[in-house]
This record gives C-alpha cells, sequence and structure tokens, in this order.
C-alpha cells in the first residue's frame, strides 16, 4: 500500500516536474566550445571547422539560458541546407528538435524529431525526444483543460452567485 501511495506521489511530481531525460550543458562547457570554434577558424582545416560547430551548437541547444539556445537553433538552421550526409542532416535535425523542445515549441520539436527518425527509424536518442515531446504535448493539453474548466467553474459560481442576490 505504501509503495502504491509513493508511487502516486512520485508520478505527480515527475507531471509537474518535466522529468525529460536530456542532458543541460553549463556556460563553461559553452565558452570552452566558441574557443575551439574560434581556434578552428585559423586553421586550413573544414573538417575540423564543422565539428566544432556542432559541438557548440550541441552544447548550446543544451543550455539553461533561452538565448544560449536560439544561438543554437539558429547556427543549425544556417547549416542544415549545406549537408551532405544523411548522418550529418539526421545529427542536426535532431538537435533543432532538441533546441525547439527546450523553447517550448512542442509542435515544431515534434515535426523535426519525425523527420530525424524517417533518416534513422531506430535511433534511440530520437525516440526518447519523441516520446518527452508527446508527454510534454499531452502534459500541457491536461493542464490547459484543467485551467479551462477552473474558470468555467469561476464563471458558473459567479453567474449562481448574482442570480441568488436578485432573488
Amino acid at each position: 500500500m505504501e509503495a502504491k501511495i509513493g508511487k502516486f506521489f512520485e508520478s505527480v511530481g515527475s507531471f509537474f516536474g518535466g522529468g525529460d531525460q536530456i542532458p543541460w550543458c553549463d556556460r563553461d562547457v559553452i565558452a570552452g566550445c566558441e574557443r575551439e570554434v574560434a581556434d578552428a577558424a585559423k586553421g586550413d582545416s573544414e573538417e575540423l571547422k564543422s565539428e566544432s560547430i556542432m559541438r557548440l551548437s550541441w552544447a548550446l541547444v543544451h543550455s539553461r539560458q533561452a538565448e544560449d539556445v536560439q544561438r543554437g537553433i539558429a547556427m543549425l538552421e544556417a547549416s542544415l541546407a549545406n549537408d551532405s550526409s544523411p548522418l550529418q542532416q539526421r545529427e542536426k535535425l535532431y538537435l533543432l528538435a532538441v533546441g525547439y523542445y527546450r523553447t517550448g515549441e512542442y509542435s515544431r520539436s515534434r515535426q523535426l524529431v519525425e523527420q530525424c527518425l524517417e533518416i534513422a527509424p531506430d535511433w534511440r536518442q530520437a525516440l526518447a525526444l519523441k516520446k518527452a515531446v508527446e508527454d510534454r504535448i499531452a502534459k500541457d493539453g491536461v493542464i490547459g483543460i484543467g485551467i479551462t474548466a477552473t474558470a468555467v467553474g469561476i464563471i458558473a459560481g459567479g453567474i449562481a452567485a448574482a442570480l441568488a442576490r436578485k432573488k
């Protein structure tokens, strides 16, 4: 019985807390990636530049700072058209989906992760992100319904009270 009660409170806490498994990135990691991009820009290797930009994009979309996430999204969208490799396109679509998930644009995130899964249908990271996105969409829908029901109840109560006063 106690185990069931514990699971109930854990699920309620997870519902309101989010509970996704997507990692976060600290500012010092982002700063290190920015230095790496600057160093790579001085060199001749296009591959090294591309790899360092991908690491910076990863760090930015996993940041807790909204402006970093937006920067990462912009970098990824600008570089998406340049991909010849399906693997690179898959990676960028996934990171874009993470970025949009972090900004709360869940429908855009779901759209991108589905494109990613068209390229690699069994990719576990993308499948986990898709589940997190769908859970968040469902959770937002439940919260929206709860807010609407509360508003309707308050309005109905106000009308009932007004009618009771007139009598």
